[in-house]
């Protein structure tokens, strides 16, 4: 069952996006709060005056509709409703003795809240606001015991909510706007913080490759200092650690070429006098003469790759036709592998080291003998910038996620009991990979032809035409 920790959607964003997404969502907070507050404030002040209007223009009205009922002896009441003016959308109902009269068909006795007319015929004058035909309204009642009547007047906020809408709508637009300004403002802002990350990172890709003279400078930031300091001081510890290793695999294999070459002389010797052994002790002289040529072999990989460590690694430089180097390499390995040389006019010229390049087709014949069942074919092709060796195996091929892998240094993968397993060094890929880039090409593995083995494929560039005359 896998351990591995599951990656938030927080953390699947970068920092740059979660600093910009931080300042956007506090933009919008902030102007959301606001445009709450604004928006609560000026409906509250809008509302408030509409009312105390109303009010004032009720009992205005409410005195005109007294005087009236008294010069008319509440005989003609049409013409006391006609001489109120409501201003805006509203209506006027009053209430005569046990009669109920209305100037408006939008408004009545019905529509009025109940409680406001208990209120009223309590004595009381009040207001009340309440909502009709999907509108708001305000509505204010005012006694008038003199002539046993109460006067009710109702006026419509519609045009109050219409400009609330406006109010709100632009508050809307304005958090919008403020929220894209403080994402951009977050943008900004990360990008300023993040820029000495950049060094890191291009320092962390420089050493990566394998540059480990590579430091970071001392930045003016003071809080970046100490960052800058531990990972100069991380970088000393790596170089060092390496060295240290190289000096070590180096010295070792030193070491170890006297008492092998010793080793090596004394088999010769019993080589010689084969004959005279018994048939077990020939095989076991066999077995020893085996082992002692691929531990010397393994030795000279380690001196080759500490060279390369120390960076001490030289190249002779020649023009070489690869073609012919690979037909010469072929022919003295006295294999049978099929050899498909590409025409394409010039010569494959490479400005190249020779016996570097031999040992590149070698080990990867070798590589090919001990874990992908042998070559099946090996090719030469040429285009304009590059020449290109080819060598196929019949093999099971390298998994997709070992591809990358099977460069380094002693690596197995999962196919260990096939491909990189076996009685190699485990350092041929390894030098191959540092042979080619000591050449400035590169090398890589796919799948061989119709998906069946691997093809590894290395590529260096070719010397210009006119150059190699």
């Amino acid at each position: 069952m896998s351990t591995r920790p599951r990656l938030s959607r927080r953390q699947h964003l970068g920092l740059r996006a979660r600093v910009t997404v931080a300042f956007a969502l506090g933009a919008l907070a902030l102007s959301t709060v606001l445009a709450g507050i604004t928006f609560g404030l000026v409906r509250n002040s809008l509302v408030q005056q509409r009312e105390e209007s109303a009010m004032a223009q009720s009992f205005v009205n409410a005195r005109v509709v007294r005087d009236g009922l008294r010069r008319a002896g509440g005989t003609d009441l049409g013409r006391v409703l006609a001489s109120v003016e409501s201003p805006g959308r509203g209506g006027v109902v009053l209430h005569v003795g046990d009669r109920w009269f209305a100037n408006s068909l939008v408004v009545g006795r019905d529509t009025l809240p109940p409680a406001l007319r208990e209120q009223v015929a309590g004595g009381k004058p009040a207001r009340q606001r309440f909502f009709s035909g999907g509108e708001a309204w305000v509505a204010v009642g005012v006694p008038i015991p003199r002539v046993d009547a109460q006067f009710f007047e109702a006026f419509s906020l519609g045009e109050v909510d219409r400009t609330l809408d406006v109010l709100g709508y632009s508050l809307a637009g304005a958090a919008v706007l403020t929220t894209m300004a403080g994402a951009a403002v977050g943008r900004w802002a990360s990008a300023r913080v993040l820029r000495p990350l950049a060094g890191v990172s291009e320092a962390a890709a420089a050493i990566a490759a394998g540059s480990l003279a590579t430091r970071l400078e001392a930045p003016a930031d003071r809080d970046l200092a100490p960052l800058a300091d531990s990972f100069n001081r991380m970088v000393d510890a790596l170089s060092e650690r390496i060295s240290r290793d190289a000096r070590f695999a180096s010295d070792v294999s030193h070491e170890l070429r006297s008492p092998l070459t010793t080793l090596s002389t004394s088999l010769e010797v019993m080589r010689t006098r084969r004959g005279e052994l018994s048939p077990r002790a020939q095989a076991a002289l066999d077995l020893l003469d085996a082992d002692v040529r691929r531990f010397q072999r393994m030795v000279e990989d380690l001196l080759e790759i500490s060279r390369f460590d120390a960076g001490v690694a030289e190249l002779e430089l020649d023009e070489v036709d690869l073609r012919e180097l690979v037909r010469h390499t072929l022919g003295r390995a006295g294999g049978t592998v099929p050899l498909d040389l590409h025409q394409a006019g010039d010569e494959a010229l490479v400005l190249a080291d020779k016996r570097r390049l031999e040992r590149v087709v070698v080990n990867l014949l070798e590589n090919a003998a001990a874990h992908g069942g042998g070559a099946t074919r090996v090719g030469v092709e040429a285009s304009d910038h590059a020449v290109r060796v080819v060598v196929e195996d019949g093999g099971a091929g390298v998994p997709l996620e070992e591809r990358p892998l099977i460069f380094e240094r002693f690596f197995r993968g999962s196919a260990a009991g096939r491909r990189g397993a076996g009685g190699g060094s485990g350092l041929g890929l390894a030098l191959v990979n540092e042979h080619v880039r000591l050449h400035a090409g590169r090398v890589w593995v796919e799948d061989g032809p119709d998906g069946q083995g691997a093809r590894f494929v290395v590529e260096l560039p070719r010397v210009p035409t006119g150059l190699g005359t």
